[in-house]
């Protein structure tokens, strides 16, 4: 089937303070939402009550059934529809994103081709292996197979709205399961309304997918509500702390993607230009509010003079200003408290000794891209997550150093090694503790197909994508067939 955009996936109705749970519904208290560039109103969304939530969470329980024990080609044929519709409104998508969480042109066309990937292999889940048969007793059928969750809770985060939440309730979806959507309110229109505008235009059976924005007490009933069996959150570590705390209480099955203090590591055999190219990219893509982004720069002693001159030369390069009206490659942070946060962490980082060797400063939201250098592992920067365009660099002798260094954090999910000597690297990566490990490139990686997860600090062990999707939104069921019962000696 395929589809041709005639007209905008949003329209008046659906900015005017609504929000969805299969029928697009007026809410008793909406928010306005701005763009952070220039302060112009978007529209406004409804807030879900904890009620809201409530009832939403009984009718996605009660509709789940039928959609499980539909046939799997019409579950797929959903996706497949889906992906149609959005790569017939890319654009107006991308404009989305551009204006709405402060992303370039280009971060919001791969965000948007990373969403449509996502909604591609969820359509070929439908008709995938569902268990194995395993060994057993002669005269005994002996199976282990995959069972939806039933009703499954996701909390997504601002960075990067779209995929953030597509990635997680797209294959919650395809393998049966029903969905509550709560996006961040500072991005519920692209990563929010506009998920439910799509699944609406592919229709999917109502009551399957409700998007659901709302403040901490609406997150709290998500995780109290009986009918949820799961809850996805990718978010900070502080909000996922108590995500994970109210959800375990619930003995829900819980799935953490949180903040990271990642290390890219320079070895002193690296080609210090493109050490420096991945470097920029780790640290600057997105205003540096990507949970991958390196958060320490580790340099081998020998050549850090240069390797942080020639970032700071390639800093300067950087433009800053409005995505929508300007070609730059830095638009500006989501939020004041996110720039107060940052400003705070870099004159705490000054204070304990650290050197602003570029930036350092901002106007508005729009913050300058900044390195600091002579940071020690007791420093400020070195230890907070700073989520802004800030690279914290820090320089190590031997390699046993930078193993010390690089785990010196309760922070464990990406990390990325620069060498000409692939076994070299490879030593060191045996001894990383991080869910994601990249030798020769960035830190910021993704692909829809690989298991994406942190430890410690980072995440509570789970992945999402790939084969980790089945893991994560299926259950494991055992099943034996006999011909007849058993007579039994008791």
């Amino acid at each position: 089937m395929t589809f041709t955009a005639t007209k905008t996936l949003l329209d008046t109705v659906h900015l005017e303070g609504s929000f969805f749970d299969g029928t697009w519904k007026k809410a008793e208290q909406r928010k306005q939402i701005f763009e952070p560039a220039n302060g112009e109103k978007l529209g406004f969304i409804g807030l879900a009550s904890p009620s809201d939530i409530d009832h939403a969470s009984k009718a996605a329980k009660a509709a789940q059934a039928d959609w499980a024990s539909a046939h799997y080609e019409k579950r797929a044929e959903v996706f497949r529809s889906a992906a149609n519709v959005l790569e017939s409104n890319k654009n107006e998508i991308v404009g989305w994103l551009v204006k709405e969480s402060a992303s370039t042109r280009p971060k919001a066309e791969v965000e948007v081709a990373l969403s449509l990937k996502a909604l591609h292999e969820a359509s070929a889940m439908p008709s995938q292996a569902l268990g194995q048969v395993l060994p057993t007793q002669p005269g005994r059928l002996n199976i282990a197979r995959r069972r939806p969750i039933g009703l499954v809770g996701v909390i997504s985060p601002f960075n990067f709205p779209l995929y953030l939440a597509m990635r997680a309730l797209a294959p919650a979806l395809a393998v049966g399961n029903s969905v509550l959507l709560k996006p961040d309110l500072r991005t519920s229109i692209s990563g929010g309304l506009l998920l439910a505008r799509i699944f609406e235009e592919a229709g999917l059976p109502p009551g399957i997918l409700s998007v659901l924005p709302g403040d901490a007490a609406s997150g709290e009933a998500l995780c109290d509500a009986p009918e949820v069996g799961m809850i996805q959150f990718t978010g900070s570590t502080s909000a996922g702390r108590k995500v994970g705390e109210r959800a375990g209480r619930n003995l829900k099955k819980v799935s953490l993607e949180l903040g990271g203090k990642n290390a890219f590591i320079v070895l002193d055999d690296a080609d210090v230009e493109l050490a420096v190219n991945n470097a920029v990219w780790s640290t600057f893509l997105h205003q540096g509010q990507i949970c991958m982004s390196a958060g320490r720069i580790l340099v081998q002693a020998a050549i850090a003079d240069e390797f942080t001159r020639k970032l700071c030369e390639h800093a300067s390069r950087l433009t800053v200003g409005d995505p929508r009206t300007d070609q730059v490659a830095l638009g500006p942070l989501i939020s004041e408290a996110q720039v107060a946060h940052a400003f705070a962490v870099v004159n705490e980082a000054v204070a304990e000794g650290a050197q602003v060797a570029i930036g350092g400063g901002s106007s508005g939201l729009f913050f300058e891209p900044t390195v600091l250098r002579s940071v020690d592992p007791d420093n400020p920067a070195f230890k907070k997550e700073i989520f802004a365009p800030v690279a914290v660099v820090t320089t190590f002798v031997t390699d046993d150093d930078v193993v010390n260094l690089a785990n010196d954090t309760n922070y464990g999910l990406s990390a990325a090694i620069i060498s000409r000597s692939v076994g070299r690297a490879m030593a060191l990566a045996e001894k990383l503790n991080v869910g994601i490990l990249h030798v020769n490139d960035s830190t910021v990686n993704d692909e829809v197909i690989n298991p994406f997860g942190g430890i410690g600090a980072s995440g509570n062990g789970t992945s999402i994508g790939g084969p980790a999707n089945w893991e994560e939104f299926t259950q494991w069921q055992w099943v034996t067939v006999k011909a007849e019962a058993p007579t039994y000696p008791l």
